[in-house]
């Protein structure tokens, strides 16, 4: 199971050449997981694309977005969400939400981006966690989560209209029978209706608008079929 050696180093490669080495680091509200992560994604952004003499798309996969933290730390603590379920991670990144959910038992995963870098930093660190996580580079949002039992989105209400879009798939998913959990850690995008799950204290990092975040929420698209989130325990960490 995993990238062959060949694949992991390419994946260290793309970040060495680019002068901005990604390390391998724990996740700071998840340490058990460990993910490739960038010193400084806005520096390897332009070092990226100063190699490349063209515009890239922000390796947002190079951050454990907060958001993403939060969605994976409640998969940990409530591993019933996705045991033995089947599992999409939507705009998953560095795939932190979808390895967290491969942890927990989930019977197959899915991480989806719409990034080939992203595809490629997720294979790499479910090889470094041990789990397997199946790979899809596509843009899913104006389709349907497929077979997904449970679709999990880190951190994707970001900015109205992709919030807007974001929101539109997920509460079609829910209304098709999935249970949907998102991450907010305040950005401003959420809407009211969402049901509350956990809330997480966090630390302050430099990466993108997270420099000014203290804490990051656990949320619920209400379901037509039923409120799941009604038993869940709300909890809290650090």
């Amino acid at each position: 199971m995993g990238p062959s050696g060949l694949f992991v180093s390419h994946a260290l490669d793309m970040a060495s050449t680019a002068l901005d080495r990604l390390r391998l680091r724990p996740v700071p509200l998840v340490p058990q997981i460990r993910l490739l992560l960038a010193e400084d994604v806005w520096v390897l952004t332009a070092r990226m694309e100063a190699e490349a003499g063209h515009a890239l798309a922000t390796p947002f996969w190079a951050s454990a977005w907060l958001g993403g933290q939060g969605v994976a730390r409640y998969v940990l603590d409530h591993p019933q969400t996705v045991a033995g379920l089947r599992v999409l991670d939507l705009a998953a990144g560095s795939g932190l939400v979808g390895i967290a959910a491969g942890l927990a038992g989930a019977a197959r995963v899915t991480a989806n981006d719409i990034d080939p870098n992203a595809i490629t930093a997720i294979a790499t660190n479910a090889w470094y966690n041990g789990v397997e996580v199946n790979t899809l580079l596509a843009d899913l949002v104006d389709g349907d989560a497929g077979d997904a039992q449970v679709v999990l989105a880190g951190d994707v209400l970001y900015g109205q209209p992709l919030a807007d879009r974001m929101l539109s798939f997920l509460r079609a998913a829910a209304a098709n029978g999935a249970r949907v959990i998102v991450g907010d850690p305040g950005r401003g995008y959420a809407p009211p209706d969402l049901l509350p799950l956990a809330s997480y204290e966090i630390e302050a990092v430099a990466d993108f608008s997270d420099s000014e975040l203290t804490h990051t929420h656990v949320l619920e698209i209400p379901s037509p079929q039923g409120d799941h989130g009604s038993a869940a325990v709300r909890s809290s960490a650090r």
